[in-house]
This record gives structure tokens, C-alpha cells and sequence, in this order.
């Protein structure tokens, strides 16, 4: 287990597919779900995501092509369009859901839909392998796939906050044969298809993300280039893999075969904190999700993230997070009622 692990294993789909439609040009589809993340895959042709304005990059349209996939940072709505300046255009984006949280008239399987609103950017056809609209009589037309994340809990939004608001990458895993078999589960009226589809599309994420923190140009969190590291790497994953340990910096630099010295000053030159620091951030972030857990108690949670007793760990989740244990489930209680 690793950092990119833990913040990963929280984040699942959630039924959530806008299914075999065809786009024909002109068109624009404004999605609403308030997703966390939105992964979108072009099958066929391409388009333009129009992030809101105040997204972090100015509203700045990013193109995803055919073998490319794209990850928008919610949970802000933005714009899939056939044409850049598609907000510039008389008649407003057909409003879409792709969740079933957001109770779309899809049913069970999360096929988006519009959303009521009345939008009328371009013209959505069933995408069915005979007829217009099939594989081979595209003419120009777009099939667009996309999965809502709506992501809860403290561990894993430390991943969204080191994302920025759009992530174009290339899907360098064969990517042909994999959009024949998205498309061909679309068109299945199998069972477990919901299920086949939500792993297919976890899977894409992963590899999206792992992709991207890989790139140069990216600015991945400091722990994700120290794991690639002999000193460091070896420290942080022993932390991952056992939070309850008793861990000290002697024992931490034991896992790593390296002084204490030696290990505080790596982990801290690539870390950006000492390691004791890091931990005590990393126990308070998992306390903090089993906090919202009904059947745990605070005593429970201290023995989890390796704290002997109740006290020592309040002290040290609110000198971190500036509230109580028990104040804090209350606080999410209260929001999640």
C-alpha cells in the first residue's frame, strides 16, 4: 500500500455513463451532476471541455481527442462541445446528469439525460449499431462517454485538491479495442453491465491520474515523486501500510535501512515535512473518515490510526484539525442530515 492507494481506494463510479448517444454537430452538453471528478472519453470523434470561468484557469477550453481522456475537477458545472467558443453561441447547452444521485431519468444504470432546462445545444441520437447513428454512418458525429465521481471523505479529496481543473492525457493502453469494448457493453443489456462499465471506468481513472503525476510539466504532491525513492519511498509506504504502529523515526528509518539522520533529512528535503509530521497528518486525515462511521467510537478511531489512548488523540486531532474528535462527527453529522 501507498499514498496513490490510499487515495484512490475511496473513489469508485457511480453508475454513472452517458451511454452510446450521438452528438451531431452543432453541440453542447453542460454537465451538472456537482461530481467531484467527471471522466470523459470520446469513443468517437472529439470535443472541447469549457471549464467555468473562475475554475482556476480562466475558463480556458482544453481539446480531447479521439484516444485522449480527460479528468474536470468539479464540482463546478462545465462545458462538452463540439467547437471552442461554443459559450459564444445564441442557444444555451443541453443541461445533462450523468449520476444517479442526481436522480437522472435514466433509471438504474445512470444514462445521462437532459435535466429539464431546456437547453437545445445540438441534437443527441441513440447510438445503435445499425441503424443512423451506428458504427460505420458517423459522419462527423461524436460518441461520448463519461463517469460522475462524487467523492466523500477526507482522504480522498487530498487528491483533488493536487489536481488541477482539467487533465488531458493520452490513453497509451491500446485504445482501439478498449472504446469497441465501452461501446459494445453499452449496447448489452446484460447482467452486471452497470458494474462492468463502473470497474472499466475506475480502471481508466487510474491509469489517467498515474498518467498525468508522471508528466514533466505536471505538479504531482511531493509524496507521489518521493516514492520513487530509496530513503523516502520505503518510509512512506510503511506508514500507509500500518498507521496503528507505534512508529518512531528510528524504526521508520529501519524500513528505509538508513540512519535517522540520514532519513529525516531526505524525507524532509522531498516530502516538504519531517516524517513524524507526515504521519500525524496522514492518522488524522484516515481518523477523520472513520469518524463519520456511526458504529466507531473515539476510542476505537485513537487504536486505529496508533494512538494507545482517547486522550492523546484528541489532543493531537484537534492541535491538526482545530476542532474536537466529537465536535467533528457532529459537524459532518449535522451536514450529512
Amino acid at each position: 500500500m501507498d499514498p496513490f492507494d490510499d487515495l484512490l481506494r475511496g473513489v469508485r463510479a457511480d453508475g454513472a455513463v452517458f451511454g452510446r448517444s450521438v452528438l451531431s454537430p452543432p453541440w453542447a452538453l453542460r454537465f451538472t451532476d456537482g461530481a467531484s471528478m467527471t471522466l470523459c472519453v470520446p469513443l468517437r470523434g472529439e470535443g472541447w471541455i469549457i471549464p467555468p470561468g473562475d475554475g482556476g484557469d480562466g475558463g480556458r477550453p482544453h481539446a480531447v481527442r479521439l484516444g485522449e481522456v480527460a479528468i474536470v475537477r468539479g464540482p463546478e458545472p462545465f462545458v462538452f462541445a463540439d467547437d471552442p467558443g461554443a459559450a459564444a453561441r445564441p442557444h444555451p447547452p443541453l443541461d445533462v446528469r450523468c449520476g444517479r444521485e442526481q436522480g437522472g431519468h435514466g433509471g438504474p444504470g445512470g444514462r445521462a439525460e437532459p435535466d429539464g432546462h431546456g437547453g437545445t445545444g445540438g441534437r443527441a441520437e441513440p447510438g445503435g449499431h445499425g441503424g443512423p447513428g451506428g458504427r460505420g454512418e458517423l459522419d462527423g458525429r461524436t460518441v461520448l462517454m463519461a463517469g460522475a465521481y462524487h467523492v466523500r471523505g477526507e482522504v480522498p479529496r487530498r487528491l483533488l485538491r493536487v489536481l488541477p481543473p482539467v487533465v488531458v492525457v493520452a490513453d497509451h493502453h491500446d485504445c482501439g479495442p478498449l472504446r469497441d469494448y465501452f461501446e459494445t457493453q453499452l449496447a448489452a443489456d446484460r447482467p452486471g453491465r452497470q458494474i462492468v462499465l463502473d470497474r472499466l471506468l475506475d480502471w481508466l481513472l487510474v491509469c489517467t491520474l498515474r498518467e498525468w503525476f508522471d508528466r514533466p510539466e505536471s505538479v504531482p504532491p511531493a509524496w507521489y515523486r518521493a516514492l520513487g525513492d530509496d530513503v523516502a519511498g520505503p518510509a512512506l509506504r510503511a506508514m500507509h501500510e500500518a498507521p496503528d504502529r507505534p512508529w518512531t523515526l528510528t524504526s521508520l528509518a529501519a524500513e528505509a535501512g538508513v540512519s535517522r539522520t540520514t532519513l529525516a533529512k531526505r524525507f524532509t528535503e522531498l516530502v516538504g515535512e519531517p516524517p513524524l509530521a507526515y504521519l500525524t497528518g496522514w492518522r488524522m486525515a484516515l481518523a477523520a473518515d472513520l469518524l463519520t462511521e456511526p458504529a466507531t467510537t473515539v476510542t476505537s478511531v485513537a487504536r486505529r490510526v496508533g494512538y494507545a489512548d482517547a486522550f492523546g488523540f484528541s489532543t493531537a486531532f484537534k492541535r491538526v484539525r482545530g476542532i474536537s474528535p466529537t465536535a467533528y462527527r457532529k459537524e459532518v453529522s449535522a451536514v450529512g442530515a
